[in-house]
């Protein structure tokens, strides 16, 4: 069975009315070769915005993205099919760095009516790997922390989706045969929360606004 671990990048909001909207997907799929796991393949893909199509300041300073990469840029329903023939037939995990992304799937297939069943197998391998240094649950470790906890060199740029996506999978590649991933379904997932609070941090913490104060700036109104 191939491990599928992805990364989300989203508009970055801090008011309850406004949504969070996908922007960016990077995907590494891990498959085992002999016994051993190797990355056998990435997907990555710009998501055009529904809701905002022309995305703040706040999430350009965090992401790195720019809203001229988001002008000729695929909505959701369209990069999911792409993404899905990419994964293809076949059992899989799927694995992502924290919980804030599989709600953020949730969300986003529901707001464009596109179905979830994909959604299975999926697994917080945050909390996975916390476990393994038992941090505390109310403790979120980064995944720079994470990568330097097991002396392992970050690639790439931190809030860019493919790169995240790749340092997730040799993270788990590193620590696979410590990990027992779960089997579930859809229907057993919280896909749907009131509320989506953006990923930020690279040490432990349990304030997931800290580093939202740093955008905390009045966005340009023009």
């Amino acid at each position: 069975m191939k491990v599928i671990v992805y990364d989300l990048e989203m508009t970055v909001t801090r008011k309850k009315i406004h949504v969070s909207e996908i922007i960016e997907i990077g995907a590494a799929a891990v498959e085992f070769t002999d016994g051993k796991p190797v990355v056998t393949g990435t997907f990555q893909s710009f998501v055009k915005p529904d809701r905002s199509p022309v995305i703040s300041a706040s999430t350009q300073a965090l992401t790195g993205i720019k809203q001229s990469e988001l002008q000729s840029a695929e909505p959701w329903p369209l990069v999911l099919e792409r993404l899905l023939e990419w994964i293809g037939d076949g059992d899989y995990y799927l694995c992502a760095w924290g919980p804030d992304d599989l709600i953020q799937l949730g969300s986003d297939c529901r707001m464009h009516g596109v179905k979830t069943d994909w959604i299975c197998n999926h697994n917080n391998l945050q909390k996975l790997m916390a476990g393994l240094v038992q941090q505390e649950k109310q403790q979120q470790m980064g995944l720079k922390t994470a990568l330097e906890y097991w002396n392992i060199p970050f690639d790439g740029s931190h809030h860019r989706a493919l790169d995240d996506a790749m340092n997730t999978a040799k993270l788990f590649i590193h620590l696979h045969d410590r990990l027992v991933l779960e089997r579930n379904q859809a229907g057993d997932l919280p896909l749907y929360t009131t509320e989506v609070v953006y990923k930020t941090g690279d040490s432990f913490t349990n304030n997931p606004f800290e580093k939202l104060a740093l955008f905390a700036q009045k966005e340009p109104t023009s």
